[in-house]
């Protein structure tokens, strides 16, 4: 089975503490670097997904903008 354009998989295995390691083909498609923060979204029926911050970026942005015009 071929997986459609622009759709991946890999797998990663748990540690001892918890910790996975992102396979170095998916750091490197997605610019993942050292020190980077990740945001992990669970849904307990879909399961975990670690989406790009850009996805959030503008939700988070109109957010705070919310919250700087209410204080003024």
């Amino acid at each position: 089975m071929t997986a459609p354009e622009g759709k991946y998989a890999w797998t990663a295995t748990v540690g001892e503490k918890g910790q996975i390691v992102i396979p170095k083909q998916a750091r490197e498609l997605f610019g993942i670097r050292p020190g980077d923060t990740l945001l992990l979204v669970g849904d307990i029926d879909r399961g975990i997904a670690i989406p790009r911050g850009e996805v959030f970026s503008g939700l988070f942005e109109a957010s705070f903008r919310e919250t700087e015009e209410g204080e003024k």
